[in-house]
C-alpha cells in the first residue's frame, strides 16, 4: 500500500520531519496538526503518515492499535517513500515516537537519518509505572530529543529521572505540560501555544547541531 503524506513547511528547509500519530488519533488530528504547524512555523519540513490500522478507521473498520514492533515495516515504508533532499529526522507522537525510537538505531547506522524526535513519549502506560518501555533507550546510539510534559501520565519529569536512558538523548522538559504538551495556564502561566512555540524553536536549534 502506498504510503500517503501530509507536507508542511518550506519545500527548501535544511531539514525534514517525519512524523507518525499517536495509537489513537489519526495524523490530522488536532494535536498533529498543531506540533506539524509549529514545527513548519520553526523552518523546518514536516510529512506526516498514517499506519494503516488508522487509516482503515476511515473507511468505518474498528481496528485497535497493534503491538508496537508489528509497525515497523510500515514505518520503514514511509521512510523510502518520502523524498528528502536534506537530512532527515524520524519521530512521532506517542506510539508514534515510540515505533520510531525502535526503528532509529538501524536507519541511522545506514545513514538514512539524522535523529530522532519524540513528542510526549510513553516510557509506560498510565498508572502502570513499572511497565518500562525503555530498554532498547538506554544503549541508543541515534542523536535524539525527547520533548515531554513534567506531568505526563506516561512519563513525568521524577519518574524519568530514575531511568538509565543514553547519553545520545537529549530531555526537554515543559512545564506542567500533559501528554499532548499542554499545561494549565492557571498553574504554569504558559499556554498551549507557547509550548509548541518552544519545542519547535527547541527541535529546530537541535537539527541544527547535529546536522552540522
Amino acid at each position: 500500500m502506498a504510503t500517503d503524506f501530509i507536507l508542511d513547511g518550506p519545500d527548501g528547509a535544511a531539514a525534514t520531519v517525519l512524523l507518525a500519530h499517536g495509537a489513537g488519533a489519526p495524523m490530522d488530528a488536532p494535536a498533529m496538526s498543531a506540533i506539524a504547524k509549529a514545527l513548519a512555523g520553526a523552518g523546518l519540513r514536516v510529512a506526516r503518515f498514517e499506519f494503516a490500522y488508522m487509516a482503515a478507521r476511515r473507511s468505518g473498520a474498528r481496528k485497535p492499535p497493534p503491538r508496537a514492533e508489528t509497525l515497523l515495516p510500515e514505518y520503514r515504508a514511509a521512510i523510502e517513500a518520502l523524498a528528502t533532499a536534506g537530512p532527515l529526522v524520524i519521530g512521532g507522537k506517542s506510539m508514534g515516537g515510540r515505533v520510531a525510537s525502535m526503528l532509529a538505531d538501524e536507519v541511522f547506522a545506514a545513514g538514512r537519518i539524522a535523529g530522532l524526535l519524540c513528542l510526549g513519549y510513553p516510557f509506560h502506560p498510565p498508572g502502570q509505572p513499572d511497565r518500562l518501555r525503555t530498554a532498547h533507550l538506554e544503549g541508543m546510539a541515534t542523536p535524539a530529543l525527547i520533548c515531554q510534559g513534567t506531568r505526563d501520565p506516561f512519563g513525568t519529569r521524577e519518574e524519568v529521572a530514575a531511568y538509565r536512558l543514553s547519553s545520545s538523548i537529549e530531555m526537554l522538559w515543559l512545564e506542567d505540560g500533559d501528554h499532548d504538551l499542554k499545561p494549565r495556564k492557571s498553574v504554569s502561566g504558559f499556554t498551549a501555544a507557547d509550548h509548541l512555540d518552544t519545542m519547535a524553536r527547541t527541535a529546530a536549534q537541535w537539527i541544527g547541531r547535529i546536522t552540522a
